[in-house]
């Protein structure tokens, strides 16, 4: 069920694939092409996606938008272990966050947590601005890298004071054995084109790794097979490299403005990537962060 919770309110389906805020805004978040659900979208019907395009396994993020599903994501964990990584994800301002993500890592064996933090649709448009690497964060990090986990950390933009390069930079050097994965290739804007690149040059760690989930959005209105989101990608490879990038849809809100077929198939461009390197973005990457 949908509930989600940002600066905008609450949130709940409203019919017809339609979502509305709190501030009553109404808006597109589940495709109306008969792969989707009217008010909800489920881990069955992403199988039948999946299975459609020959997709093996999938990552499931918690977010805002959606709120927080851990419940469901036990569920699904527990039911396909094979063909999903679900996540869990706590409020750090919560009281008793330390004791229920204890509970998701040690009894019930999440193996991914996830923080939307963005100032436009996470945790800092619900509370004031705070550090990723502060004390607060660094205890879940911690706990998180004592458990052999992932950690994902959506940003935002640049624009946004989520959006703290300097932050993720402490994280990876002071949990060395923490994986950290950085989501939307730190969304790229235009304008800014010259420090996003500046960015992924700092952010080149060992222990980082970068998903493209809903670059054809963030690019928009780049159309398929998207050719100036393919541009980004290659130089995003030439400054991190292949092994660090994990192809991602961003559905079910993704596929509102494309299919998940062309979401999943844009990349298989042999003048782009070879063959090798194809292999990493798409399995090889996120086998290894995710389902090792």
């Amino acid at each position: 069920m949908l509930a989600g919770y940002c600066r905008r309110g609450e949130l709940r389906a409203v019919g017809n694939g339609k979502a509305q805020w709190g501030s009553g805004e109404v808006f597109d978040l589940l495709p109306q092409n008969g792969d989707y659900g009217e008010e909800n979208f489920t881990a069955e019907m992403a199988l039948k996606l999946m299975d459609r395009n020959e997709v093996e396994k999938a990552v499931l993020m918690n977010g805002s938008m959606y709120g927080f599903q851990n419940i469901y994501h036990e569920e699904i964990l527990e039911k396909y272990p094979d063909r999903f990584c679900p996540s869990c994800e706590v409020d750090p301002f919560a009281t008793n966050h330390m004791e229920a993500l204890t509970r998701f890592l040690e009894e019930k064996h999440f193996h991914l947590v996830k923080f939307e933090v963005s100032s436009g649709g996470g945790l800092m448009g619900c509370h004031d601005p705070f550090d990723l690497s502060g004390d607060r964060m660094m205890e879940i990090y911690r706990l998180i890298e004592k458990n052999h986990g992932v950690v994902a950390l959506d940003v935002g933009d640049i624009l946004m004071e989520s959006h703290q390069t300097a932050a993720l930079m402490r994280i990876a050097d002071r949990c060395p054995d923490l994986k950290v994965v950085i989501c939307h290739l730190l969304a790229p804007m235009r304008e800014k084109r010259r420090e996003w690149k500046a960015e992924l040059m700092m952010l080149s760690q060992a222990n980082i790794w970068f998903d493209i989930a809903a670059m054809p959005k963030i690019m928009a209105p780049d159309a398929y097979p998207y050719p100036e989101t393919k541009e980004y990608l290659a130089e995003a490879a030439g400054i991190v490299g292949t092994k660090k990038l994990m192809w991602g849809t961003d559905a079910p809100f993704a596929a509102t403005q494309d299919t998940y077929e062309h979401l999943a198939d844009y990349l298989a461009d042999i003048d782009l990537f070879t063959e090798e390197e194809l292999a990493d973005i798409y399995y090889n990457n996120a086998a290894c962060v995710y389902f090792s």
